[in-house]
């Protein structure tokens, strides 16, 4: 018996794993046909899950959490088992802007602390307040915004304005000159840099290693009453998950992103990001960021839900929500490493055998222990070397400047 589900999604690269299972046969495998609904705001693809039109999600981590505190729109428990990839997201300026930065590009994006601070002198430079789009409040790419610009002494929510739009039309804005860059995920800042519009100033990668991005995102009742069929589906996203992982098959998966059912851009442009091969400028040399995106390697897809509480520590830090047991014990059941325990227990999967971690810790690949097979996590330092304690959310937060 086969099983119809309905997952929404963003054209971007990180829908891969979702679009692999489909296009590779891996959901087959375990009798689930998946129609993937293509959908251009995570405010849409938000309501779709909440109300029920769609099973399933491919959702940024942060919105997942805001949703369940009943921060955007109509509260709702969700439920995140699978991260669907880490990092994988570049902030770009536009060309006028980024003279006023170092003009390597390639030293821009190797240090992040200094480019900040680079930033920060620009902006006394510039005429205005630059504008800065982000997908959305509740995204990785907005927190991690906010936390480089107040490492060089910005206030996110008075030197700079932070304008909200969907990815898919981020190079259009910086084209119409109705924003001054934007930080989304790939391949969207690719695009805008190849238009000759834009440049890269720092990558996500550089500001958080292993960064937590999207998860597979359920209503929270739903997932409970469905226990075979998450699991099925749960099963098929780590086999797809791995084989978009591996070199060889790049080239394949970035011709079955470029359609138009998925991200409807060039083949090339989304190769060069799968692979970690960053064009920082216009008819530049690509940087090699062979870590730029991960979907399998080193536990990606596992949902730590020590960084479901590193994003409410954020949240707690921009003012969005306020801090109580409930909030924190709400935010950190989001993620379900449980599930994804369940799921897949009869696989060669291997898995973490604790559930939270301290966050920004790994200078170095690090052996673990896991609850079956080799395990080695890869480094997931911040760039300004802080580690967070989900156990200690409040000496974390007074470790910051004044700013916030």
């Amino acid at each position: 018996m086969t099983t119809s589900l309905r997952i929404a999604f963003l054209p971007l690269n990180d829908v891969a794993v979702l679009a692999a299972a489909r296009e590779r046969g891996f959901a087959e495998d375990e009798g689930i046909a998946l129609d993937l609904v293509r959908t251009t705001s995570w405010a849409t693809l938000r309501d779709q899950l909440v109300y029920g039109q769609v099973q399933a999600a491919h959702m940024l981590a942060p919105l997942a959490v805001a949703v369940t505190l009943g921060l955007s729109q109509q509260p709702a428990a969700l439920a995140a088992p699978f991260k669907l990839g880490v990092n994988g997201n570049m902030l770009v300026m536009a060309r006028d802007f980024a003279a006023a930065l170092d003009p390597d590009p390639a030293r821009r994006l190797a240090d992040p602390l200094g480019t900040a601070h680079d930033f920060a002198a620009a902006i006394g430079l510039w005429r205005r307040k630059p504008v800065i789009g982000v997908v959305h409040r509740f995204s990785s790419h907005a927190l991690m915004l906010r936390y480089w610009l107040a490492s060089a002494g910005i206030d996110p929510d008075r030197d700079v304005v932070l304008r909200v739009l969907p990815p898919s039309l981020t190079v259009e804005a910086i084209h119409a000159g109705e924003i001054d860059g934007f930080i989304a995920g790939e391949p969207w800042g690719g695009a805008a840099i190849a238009s000759g519009r834009a440049e890269a100033v720092a990558i996500g990668e550089r500001i958080w290693q292993r960064g937590v991005e999207k998860v597979l995102a359920f209503r929270e009742p739903w997932l409970e009453e469905n226990p075979d069929t998450v699991d099925r589906l749960l099963r098929a996203l780590a086999r797809a998950a791995a084989w978009c992982d591996e070199p060889d098959n790049r080239e394949v998966l970035a011709d079955i992103l470029s359609h138009a059912d998925y991200v409807d851009q060039p083949a090339d442009l989304i190769l060069g990001a799968l692979g970690g091969r960053i064009v920082p400028r216009a008819g530049d040399a690509p940087l090699d960021c062979p870590n730029f995106v991960l979907f399998s390697r080193e536990a990606t897809p596992f949902p730590w839900r020590s960084q479901a509480l590193w994003i409410y520590s954020q949240l707690l830090r921009w003012g969005m929500v306020e801090a109580s047991p409930q909030a924190a014990a709400q935010a950190a059941a989001v993620f379900r490493p449980d599930v994804f325990r369940r799921a897949l227990a009869g696989s060669d999967v291997p898995m973490p055998g604790a559930s939270m971690k301290l966050e920004g810790a790994l200078e170095s690949p690090l052996a673990v222990g896991s609850r079956k097979g080799d395990l080695t996590l890869g480094p997931d330092r911040f760039f300004d070397g802080r580690v967070f304690d989900p156990e200690r959310i409040e000496d974390y937060l007074t470790g910051f400047s004044q700013l916030r």
